[in-house]
Protein backbone atom coordinates (compact mmCIF):
# COMPACT_ATOMS: atom_id res chain seq x y z
CA UNK A 1 0.00 0.00 0.00
CA UNK A 2 1.49 3.72 -1.37
CA UNK A 3 1.81 6.25 1.48
CA UNK A 4 0.48 8.78 -1.20
CA UNK A 5 1.59 11.79 1.47
CA UNK A 6 5.31 10.41 1.38
CA UNK A 7 5.65 10.17 -2.02
CA UNK A 8 8.74 11.95 -3.36
CA UNK A 9 7.56 12.16 -6.84
CA UNK A 10 7.02 15.74 -9.07
CA UNK A 11 3.85 17.02 -9.46
CA UNK A 12 3.96 17.68 -12.98
CA UNK A 13 5.58 15.87 -15.64
CA UNK A 14 9.43 15.97 -16.02
CA UNK A 15 11.35 15.44 -18.88
CA UNK A 16 13.81 11.87 -18.60
CA UNK A 17 16.86 9.88 -19.95
CA UNK A 18 15.51 7.10 -21.51
CA UNK A 19 18.98 5.38 -21.15
CA UNK A 20 18.50 5.23 -17.24
CA UNK A 21 15.30 3.25 -17.93
CA UNK A 22 16.66 0.86 -20.69
CA UNK A 23 19.84 0.24 -18.11
CA UNK A 24 17.46 -0.64 -15.42
CA UNK A 25 15.15 -3.00 -17.40
CA UNK A 26 16.73 -4.17 -20.18
CA UNK A 27 15.18 -1.84 -22.86
CA UNK A 28 12.88 0.66 -22.71
CA UNK A 29 9.91 -0.76 -23.72
CA UNK A 30 10.06 -3.38 -20.80
CA UNK A 31 10.93 -0.18 -18.50
CA UNK A 32 7.16 1.49 -19.70
CA UNK A 33 5.36 -1.57 -19.69
CA UNK A 34 6.62 -2.06 -15.87
CA UNK A 35 5.51 1.07 -15.08
CA UNK A 36 2.27 1.32 -16.75
CA UNK A 37 1.40 -2.20 -14.94
CA UNK A 38 2.70 -0.19 -11.47
CA UNK A 39 0.87 2.85 -12.53
CA UNK A 40 -2.48 0.50 -13.06
CA UNK A 41 -2.07 -0.70 -9.36
CA UNK A 42 -1.36 2.73 -7.63
CA UNK A 43 -4.68 3.74 -9.69
CA UNK A 44 -6.90 1.16 -7.90
CA UNK A 45 -5.50 1.52 -4.65
CA UNK A 46 -6.02 5.40 -4.89
CA UNK A 47 -9.32 5.21 -6.62
CA UNK A 48 -10.43 2.26 -3.43
CA UNK A 49 -8.99 4.31 -0.67
CA UNK A 50 -11.03 7.42 -2.07
CA UNK A 51 -13.85 5.35 -2.35
CA UNK A 52 -14.08 4.37 0.66
CA UNK A 53 -13.73 8.59 2.27
CA UNK A 54 -15.62 9.23 0.21
CA UNK A 55 -18.62 6.28 1.28
CA UNK A 56 -18.63 7.54 4.36
CA UNK A 57 -20.41 11.03 3.15
CA UNK A 58 -22.38 8.97 0.61
CA UNK A 59 -26.33 10.46 0.65
CA UNK A 60 -29.26 7.69 -0.16
CA UNK A 61 -32.20 9.78 -0.44
CA UNK A 62 -33.51 9.98 -3.68
CA UNK A 63 -34.29 13.87 -3.77
CA UNK A 64 -32.12 15.09 -6.22
CA UNK A 65 -33.32 18.83 -5.49
CA UNK A 66 -31.32 18.52 -2.04
CA UNK A 67 -27.61 18.05 -2.97
CA UNK A 68 -25.53 18.69 0.17
CA UNK A 69 -21.97 20.28 0.15
CA UNK A 70 -19.72 18.66 3.07
CA UNK A 71 -16.48 20.71 3.41
CA UNK A 72 -14.61 18.08 4.74
CA UNK A 73 -15.52 15.93 1.40
CA UNK A 74 -14.16 18.68 -0.86
CA UNK A 75 -11.38 18.68 1.24
CA UNK A 76 -10.45 15.14 0.64
CA UNK A 77 -11.67 15.36 -3.12
CA UNK A 78 -9.35 18.12 -3.54
CA UNK A 79 -6.29 16.32 -1.62
CA UNK A 80 -6.50 13.71 -3.92
CA UNK A 81 -6.60 15.72 -6.83
CA UNK A 82 -3.00 17.55 -5.57
CA UNK A 83 -1.05 14.34 -4.99
CA UNK A 84 0.93 13.20 -7.93
CA UNK A 85 -0.28 10.88 -10.63
CA UNK A 86 -0.21 7.20 -10.43
CA UNK A 87 2.22 7.24 -13.20
CA UNK A 88 4.57 10.07 -11.80
CA UNK A 89 4.53 7.68 -8.60
CA UNK A 90 5.30 4.56 -10.48
CA UNK A 91 7.96 5.91 -12.48
CA UNK A 92 9.85 7.49 -9.57
CA UNK A 93 9.42 3.95 -7.59
CA UNK A 94 10.93 2.67 -11.18
CA UNK A 95 14.34 4.38 -10.43
CA UNK A 96 14.61 4.42 -6.94
CA UNK A 97 14.51 0.34 -7.34
CA UNK A 98 11.64 0.41 -5.25
CA UNK A 99 9.92 -2.24 -8.06
CA UNK A 100 10.30 -5.65 -7.76
CA UNK A 101 9.94 -7.25 -11.52
CA UNK A 102 11.34 -9.83 -13.57
CA UNK A 103 11.03 -11.48 -17.54
CA UNK A 104 9.88 -14.94 -17.26
CA UNK A 105 10.68 -15.50 -21.00
CA UNK A 106 14.76 -14.45 -20.17
CA UNK A 107 14.47 -16.76 -17.17
CA UNK A 108 13.72 -19.65 -19.16
CA UNK A 109 16.72 -18.15 -21.72
CA UNK A 110 19.26 -18.61 -18.93
CA UNK A 111 18.00 -21.71 -17.46
CA UNK A 112 18.34 -23.58 -20.90
CA UNK A 113 22.01 -21.98 -20.94
CA UNK A 114 22.61 -23.25 -17.20
CA UNK A 115 21.63 -26.95 -18.37
CA UNK A 116 23.70 -26.73 -21.59
CA UNK A 117 26.72 -26.12 -19.48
Amino acid sequence: MVDFKKVKAPNNTVTRNPAVFSAKAGNIYEAVAIIAKRANQISVEMKDELSRKLQEFASYADNLEEIFENREQIEISKYYERIPKPVLIATQEFLDDEIYFRNPATEKDREKVAKED
